[in-house]
């Protein structure tokens, strides 16, 4: 047994309470590229198929809607709240406002300033 002022530590059994693990997913030595995976993933960079690929999987991912329908779906799945706003002319979206359901209740509990980034990235 050791001691301190502070904790207390016990030992029951000094053997391992467990198995050894025979799979190894998971940990990042067994997760970690070959060195011919590495030159395969360098030679598909080279030619851009991993891009292709990318593109194609992130398609592949939106079952045919657009964008803004996309953020839209995945938004109300995660339980965010959604407010958006078409223009009355064109049925065009003119404004969106998606928040965490963690923010929504910082606003509701503090109320008196409120800052928000209206910053739009892209990346193309």
């Amino acid at each position: 047994m050791a001691t301190s002022k502070i904790w207390q530590l016990f030992v029951h059994n000094k053997r391992h309470n467990h198995k050894i693990a025979v799979y190894n997913h998971g940990h990042a030595q067994a997760a970690r590229l070959t060195e011919e995976h590495l030159q395969q993933t360098e030679q598909f960079r080279k030619s851009h198929k991993i891009y292709n690929i990318v593109a194609k999987i992130k398609k592949d991912q939106m079952h045919g809607r657009n964008t803004v329908e996309k953020v839209l779906c995945l938004s109300a799945q995660r339980g965010y709240t959604v407010f958006y706003r078409n223009r009355e002319e064109s049925n065009v979206l003119s404004d969106i406002v998606v928040a965490h359901p963690t923010s929504i209740a910082i606003i509701r509990t503090w109320s008196y300033v409120l800052i928000m980034d209206t910053t739009y990235k892209t990346n193309k």
